[in-house]
């Protein structure tokens, strides 16, 4: 038995999500659905984090195991990309792994980044690719409340109610937001994360930094561990997955 793993970028646009479900296509399914087609064997492949839907992916990592040595990577890739090309799918690169790696549970780090388009003209060219957000975003505040983030914390608040984590307890080892002109990105930085949490935070960094929060207020909403006072999430759009760390 030979054990794999897959480092895959895509755009979540027309997706579920990562995972596979009952109410739509996931990402899984179609690397499933070509991995078979392309090793004559059905394949269940582990992914390192479970992205929502219309989330996108620059460095997600899944891991599969197969009775068979692939012996030719280069071309093993290009048969893959082929297939998947039309979905916005790729598969970067195929590294063997010892039988006992696991795509998930290895995971040392998971790092995110959110990307918002501060002013008033409609997107074209990033366009379901990033949050447009309006009203003046003020860049001290902002980060202010991103320096709040970083440490372990309770992030109850931030929590969908489907999210099945042990526990809402999570360390965030850095937030880093940087602006060039219109742009600006918030890269979180975490061994792992609760279900919403990165869009949630941000959801209220909107609020703290735009003026609809005072830091008293958003420093409440966080610590009242209650799903209810947190601002609505920041749209899937504007969510990327950039790396594991193994």
């Amino acid at each position: 038995m030979f054990n794999y793993l897959l480092k895959i970028e895509y755009n979540g646009k027309n997706f579920v999500g990562w995972q596979s479900q009952k109410n739509g296509n996931s990402i899984q399914d179609e690397i499933e659905k070509v991995l078979k087609r392309i090793l004559k064997s059905n394949i269940k492949i582990i992914g390192a984090g479970r992205t929502d839907k219309g989330v996108h992916a620059f460095g997600q990592y899944t891991s599969f195991k197969h009775n068979k040595k692939i012996e030719n990577k280069d071309k093993f890739l290009k048969s893959i990309n082929f297939f998947l090309g039309k979905n916005l799918i790729s598969v970067i690169n195929i590294k063997a792994k010892k039988i006992d790696f696991h795509a998930r549970f290895n995971a040392k780090k998971r790092v995110y980044e959110y990307l918002i388009i501060n002013r008033k003209s409609l997107l074209s060219i990033d366009k379901g690719r990033a949050w447009l957000v309006k009203k003046k975003i003020d860049m001290n505040l902002l980060r202010k409340g991103a320096r709040i983030f970083t440490g372990t914390h309770d992030f109850s608040t931030f929590r969908a109610s489907s999210c099945s984590a042990n526990s809402p307890v999570k360390k965030m080892e850095s937030v880093i937001i940087r602006k060039n002109n219109e742009k600006i990105s918030i890269r979180f930085t975490s061994k792992s994360f609760l279900q919403n949490q990165v869009r949630s935070m941000v959801g209220c960094l909107k609020y703290l930094a735009t003026g609809k929060w005072s830091i008293s207020e958003f420093k409440s909403v966080m610590k009242s561990k209650k799903r209810s006072r947190c601002a609505p999430p920041a749209p899937a759009e504007g969510l990327y997955l950039i790396d594991v760390k193994y």
